[in-house]
């Protein structure tokens, strides 16, 4: 009688739950992905959006980034993924497109800088928008991060 082999392992690493979610790459980049887009947020909003159709894309992206990376954040800290691969799909496609649609948002936010520095409320408004500018630029490359080295886990 022959013996039965036991299953193969996967070699897939398991998904983070729980606060393992903050030491795994590239789970880890979810959190200051949050932050740094929230300061994108913040930051438009305290120039009373001067631009308001630059602008207003950016506070768009921002939030909705926000929102939804948080939920995302969330789901992986109270386990919601069962380690299901389809959840890594899910989150470099989520990744992916919102790279580019932070990119965009980045550069309409570095035009509406360039037009704020000779504007009524330059410095501030240009000040404002300049840390704006690299806080989307910075969340845009956080987001890029993310979406591709989910391959290389």
């Amino acid at each position: 009688m022959a013996s039965a082999c036991p299953p193969a392992a996967s070699t897939q690493p398991a998904l983070p739950s729980g606060p393992a979610v903050f030491k795994t790459i590239p789970y880890a980049f979810i959190l200051p992905e949050i932050l740094c887009g929230t300061w994108v947020w913040i930051l438009v909003a305290a120039t009373s959006v001067s631009f308001p159709l630059l602008q207003g894309w950016v506070m768009y992206v921002s939030l909705t980034s926000c929102l939804i990376s948080l939920l995302l954040l969330l789901s992986y800290l109270f386990g919601f993924h069962k380690n299901s691969e389809n959840w890594k799909v899910l989150d470099s496609l989520y990744h992916g497109a919102t790279a580019i649609l932070y990119m965009s948002a980045a550069v309409l936010q570095a035009n509406a800088t360039i037009r704020s520095e000779f504007g009524p409320n330059s410095p501030l408004y240009y000040q404002l928008n300049s840390a704006a500018s690299f806080f989307a630029f910075i969340t845009t490359f956080l987001y890029i991060l993310h979406a591709f080295s989910i391959y290389y886990q």
